[in-house]
């Protein structure tokens, strides 16, 4: 995001707006993730097309990940509305992508494991928000943790042990919670440090790159949690 000039601050008032479009994008994110995914799941013809053809559901996994680096680096250049309209088109690939636990999990088991997601998230996010200890350093350690668990996913392809899948599943969990109270917290200092002049337009896509975070805590703890808590069809 664009650096804030030093200056007078957004009045509490404007900071606590800048916090709820940042929870209201996730939140819109992530509903349009779920819609999609049921609605291909409900869909045989769907399904076959995306995971009958290896090529059809790698590329989309590829573009999933080119947008979201291409947001990251982009963000600055962009117009709002391009911004918020890559982020819905992030989340809803997002949901084509993730119909497959459908496939493989009961209705009840991903309902469940969802609102155990969702109470996790809120008290991992509030901790983040409230908690006077700063995270900054925290977020390094969580980073290189991420890339050890990407690593031992990609090795374990290989080995096939269940006793590393869930070493990985825990982990992931936990990492992904710490993540959520560091990203917040970094959120919360965003929405103070803006000044008071900040464009609208700069100031929404701060909020979307903000959503773009928590969204992705939030669907990676899922994943990790269905992996632990997910009943198998």
């Amino acid at each position: 995001m664009e650096s804030f000039a030093r200056g007078k601050t957004q009045p509490q008032v404007a900071v606590n707006s800048f916090i709820q479009s940042v929870y209201g994008w996730m939140a819109f994110g992530l509903g349009l993730t779920g819609l999609v995914a049921m609605f291909i799941a409900n869909s045989p013809t769907l399904l076959q097309l995306i995971f009958g053809n290896q090529l059809i559901f790698f590329g989309l996994i590829i573009a999933e990940l080119a947008l979201v680096f291409y947001i990251s680096a982009r963000i600055n250049r962009m117009e709002a509305g391009t911004a918020t309209g890559l982020f819905l088109l992030y989340a809803g690939l997002n949901g084509v992508t993730l119909s497959f636990i459908f496939l493989v999990y009961t209705k009840a088991s991903i309902a469940s494991t969802f609102f155990i997601c969702a109470g996790t998230f809120a008290a991992c996010s509030v901790y983040g928000y409230v908690t006077k200890k700063d995270l900054t350093s925290m977020g390094g350690f969580l980073f290189m943790g991420l890339i050890g668990i990407i690593i031992a996913s990609v090795v374990n392809i290989f080995l096939r042990s269940p006793m590393v899948y869930w070493i990985i599943s825990y982990v992931g969990v936990g990492i992904f919670m710490g993540l959520t109270a560091y990203d917040t917290q970094k959120i919360k200092s965003m929405a103070h440090s803006q000044p008071a002049d900040l464009e609208a337009g700069v100031i929404r896509k701060g909020a979307i790159m903000g959503a773009l975070s928590l969204y992705l805590d939030f669907i990676n703890m899922f994943i990790f949690m269905l992996h632990i808590f997910g009943g198998r069809e």
